[in-house]
């Protein structure tokens, strides 16, 4: 029992390490794509911090399960480097055993990681969505891009060459109008402010020296060109309004816990055996032989063409049902897979912790090396080839070319049998491997942090 204790205290410290580093590289990259939308806009820092916070959320989910392969590579390695796995095993303590605390270990972190999953993570991912809309609602130049047109708004197309977003002020405007399709508007303008009207409906373009350039779309030779100091624009808003913001609103598969999902799932496989049906009966209908085709066939050319006529429209129409019918079938399939792809991520995800002490322990042992800078280097390869395993599955199990359980969990698999040959290929022999070339490929800084723990 001591010396399980012993095996989790050398494998904490390096997993909560882990953990804050690993993090903090994702929060450097998520700042770095959207610095340009949030830092300088004229937000409150508090809200900034607020998303980040939110967002904390996936990073979470893949910072643990990659943070317990780099613990148990640093804590292994370092028994290993001292001799501690070789006095283990020569006092009757088998590899086995002494991955015992590890794994039960693992197996906590995994049961508290899917708790987070379904409970917190949604929840995480609602509100952050959320933000981001009240940040677009409140500050809307922030959806601009100078010299880019932007479609957001539904029959518009907006061009600023340049923004001034502390006052949402827009210049050398131009903006396409297809609201009405009996007209093309293009309106220009050498400045423009934006903002919301009173009841939040209306997003607001009120505009400043420019032209109006009309054309009827009927009459081709209409032209009509208006010139103005002052113009406004009332464009709907409706995608920027919080309408999700109340409780029981919408969520995408991201905002929702298993259970949700599964509820979803079954009620779109209801829906799936209605088109099913629909499609079926459509196929029972038209194999009859149209009676009235038959009968008249005898009774002169009029009739016959008649009743040709009437069996062709019949198999037209018959025809644009059953595709109707199909493409249903394969959109509602489609959603029922994306749904059934993150239930099984809410499960697959944290088992990659027990799968990941597998690999990592193993290894530990044989590089004998339980320096920070080795351990990130092997952990960055095999969760590399793990995530590239994940996303693939998960792309052709959207496309519903593999099946959600296989595109979902063949990555856990294909790492769990393969920590598994390297448990046993470690406990039965002694093998020392090295991944010099990981030296090489590493900066500095982390090699003369291995070296010092060499």
């Amino acid at each position: 029992m001591i010396l399980h204790r012993y095996i989790l205290r050398n494998h904490a410290s390096p997993f909560l390490l882990s953990v804050v580093v690993v993090v903090l590289v994702f929060l450097l990259q998520f700042l770095m794509r959207f610095a340009e939308r949030l830092i300088g806009k004229g937000l409150d820092p508090l809200v900034i911090i607020q998303l980040i916070i939110y967002n904390l959320a996936w990073m979470i989910v893949l910072v643990v399960p990659m943070s317990t392969l780099i613990a148990s590579l640093m804590a292994f390695g370092n028994m290993s480097q001292n001799n501690e796995v070789a006095i283990m095993k020569a006092s009757g303590m088998s590899l086995y055993k002494l991955m015992i605390a590890p794994l039960v270990g693992a197996a906590i972190v995994g049961f508290l990681l899917v708790q987070f999953n379904n409970y917190v993570y949604p929840n995480a991912n609602h509100q952050a969505r959320l933000l981001m809309q009240d940040i677009s609602r409140t500050k809307p130049t922030l959806s601009l891009v100078p010299g880019v047109f932007s479609r957001e708004i539904p029959s518009y197309s907006i061009l600023a060459r340049d923004i001034d977003r502390e006052d949402n002020i827009l210049k050398n405007l131009t903006i396409y109008d297809h609201s009405d399709p009996r007209y093309v508007n293009i309106v220009t303008a050498h400045e423009g402010k934006i903002y919301f009207s009173n009841s939040q409906d209306k997003l607001i373009m009120d505009l400043t020296d420019g032209e109006i350039h009309t054309n009827d779309v009927r009459k081709k030779n209409t032209y009509r060109k208006l010139i103005f100091n002052r113009h406004k624009i009332a464009m709907p808003a409706d995608q920027f309004l919080l309408r999700e913001s109340n409780p029981g609103g919408r969520r995408t598969d991201r905002e929702m816990g298993a259970q949700q999902m599964l509820g979803i799932i079954d009620s779109l496989e209801l829906k799936q055996d209605g088109f099913v049906e629909n499609y079926n009966t459509t196929i029972a209908e038209n194999l009859v032989v149209d009676s009235a085709f038959a009968a008249n066939r005898s009774k002169g050319k009029a009739m016959f063409r008649h009743a040709f006529l009437r069996a062709e429209n019949k198999i037209k129409l018959a025809k644009g049902r059953m595709l109707s019918s199909s493409k249903k079938i394969e959109n509602n399939k489609n959603r029922i897979n994306k749904f059934w792809v993150e239930v099984h991520k809410k499960y697959s995800l944290p088992f990659a912790c027990i799968v990941f002490v597998l690999i990592g322990a193993p290894l530990g042992t044989m590089l004998r090396k339980g320096g920070v800078g080795m351990a990130a280097g092997v952990s960055l390869l095999f969760f590399m080839v793990y995530w590239a395993f994940l996303m693939g599955g998960e792309k052709l199990a959207d496309r519903n070319l593999l099946s959600p359980f296989w595109g979902v969990w063949a990555a856990n698999i294909v790492m769990g049998l393969l920590g598994i040959y390297f448990t046993i290929k470690s406990a039965n022999e002694r093998v020392t491997i090295s991944f010099g070339f990981i030296e090489k490929i590493l900066p500095k800084q982390f090699r003369s942090v291995k070296n010092e723990n060499s």
